[in-house]
């Protein structure tokens, strides 16, 4: 017997009034979500996750949606009114990096302390930014790329060491929907590489991520105790290059590192 779908609170979050508006323009114009998918550029599934408010979603989606549900823009607007710009939750000095990682076509991450705010849950998220809803909306927001199909999402390879693993964010329960999160996530174009502890290599002082857009460009994004700084000179990318490659050839492979997590998530964060 199919579940009933979940009743929102729209005066709840905004989230929750998006998705229903969603849900009630396809209605109203006697779309199935399956059928809604086949004309616009998004999965049934990530279709769902919006109308459950379960998932942001990027401009475009509602940009998509209007045209095939002639809702004469209403959902764009709805989108305007509730997100804004989704980079106002960044510094200013961050701003910039999310349109590149939309830009993308491979993006090569190292993130030595914490998971990426690409693969954090909400509840990762909150912990790290203190509950502020406008930054960790703008995070969650960003996350959407990964989710689309059309274009294709940028192919993701994140590296981290094993101690990101170790590391208590939010207590037991918050780190076991974490790591279950980046084991739910490899696919095709996304995989995940635990460097194990004791493993020595050249970046064990900080993170840094490297995009490579769709036009062949490279751009790097290094984050500093004050602020990040975003690099294009050739020798500066050439650098960050041999630092990632030297650090991948000390991690596990993709089903070995998924093996590694699984197995921390059983013997750390019982919950």
């Amino acid at each position: 017997m199919p579940q009933p779908p979940k009743r929102l609170t729209p005066s709840n979050s905004a989230l929750d009034l998006f998705g229903s508006e969603v849900r009630r323009y396809r209605v109203l114009a006697n779309y199935s979500i399956k059928q809604l998918a086949a004309k616009i550029p998004y999965s049934p599934s990530f279709i769902g996750a919006v109308e459950r408010a379960e998932s942001h979603c990027e401009r475009s989606f509602a940009e998509h949606c209007d045209t095939v549900l002639d809702t004469k823009q209403a959902l764009s607007h709805l989108h305007d009114g509730l997100f804004g710009n989704k980079k106002d939750g960044f510094p200013e000095w961050f701003r910039k990096w999310p349109t590149i990682e939309e830009e993308s076509g491979t993006l090569k991450v190292y993130e030595p302390i914490v998971i990426h705010g690409l693969l954090q849950t909400e509840d990762y998220a909150s912990t790290l930014l203190f509950g502020d809803r406008e930054a960790i909306e703008a995070r969650l927001a960003r996350q959407t790329i990964l989710a689309r199909t059309n274009p294709v999402p940028p192919r993701l390879v994140y590296v981290l060491p094993e101690t990101v693993l170790w590391n208590n964010v939010g207590g037991p329960e918050v780190m076991r929907a974490q790591l279950k999160r980046l084991v739910d996530a490899v696919g095709p174009r996304l995989s995940v590489q635990v460097v194990p502890n004791g493993a020595v290599h050249p970046a064990n002082q900080g993170a840094f991520a490297l995009a490579t857009l769709t036009g062949g460009e490279e751009i790097a994004y290094v984050p500093t105790a004050a602020r990040g700084i975003m690099m294009e000179a050739r020798e500066d990318i050439s650098t960050i290059k041999d630092k990632f490659d030297t650090i991948r050839t000390q991690a596990l492979p993709n089903n070995l590192s998924i093996d590694l997590i699984n197995r921390t998530i059983d013997e750390r964060w019982k919950t």
